[in-house]
């Protein structure tokens, strides 16, 4: 059984998606990009002020359905720039403690919006 989890203190999504789907105990949450959830423009800034933006999203999503980044199990991170990665990763490590979710980090040739960084998140739910 699926069920859409919708937030408004995480950006609406722009296309025929829901911002996260439940099934069982897992969450299956959709990429997020930099938007401000409340006027849906892209952050300015850097790949780290986006990626602050970005967890900012994940984690009202995670909440909204009952879990949390302590709760992630898997991540996928996609960098416009691969030499962003450690701005990046230093922004990714303050926000997952111990043990850090599996993960996989990519370079696409171009994100929604032309982001620096879009980050999608498996997590568990708690129950």
């Amino acid at each position: 059984m699926r069920e859409a989890v919708s937030t408004s203190t995480a950006p609406a999504a722009i296309g025929p998606y829901s911002q996260a789907i439940r099934a069982g105990s897992l969450l299956f949450v959709s990429g997020q990009i930099a938007l401000d959830p409340a006027s849906g423009v892209l952050v300015e800034g850097d790949v780290t002020v986006q990626t602050h933006r970005v967890f900012r999203n994940l984690a009202g999503i995670l909440e909204a359905a009952g879990s949390s980044l302590d709760r992630v199990v898997r991540a996928t991170v996609y960098l416009a720039d691969m030499n962003d990665f450690a701005a990046m990763n230093e922004v990714y490590g303050i926000y997952f403690s111990s043990p850090a979710p599996a993960r996989s980090t990519i370079q696409a040739a171009r994100l929604p919006r032309d982001a620096r960084v879009e980050i999608d998140v498996i997590a568990e739910i708690a129950g």
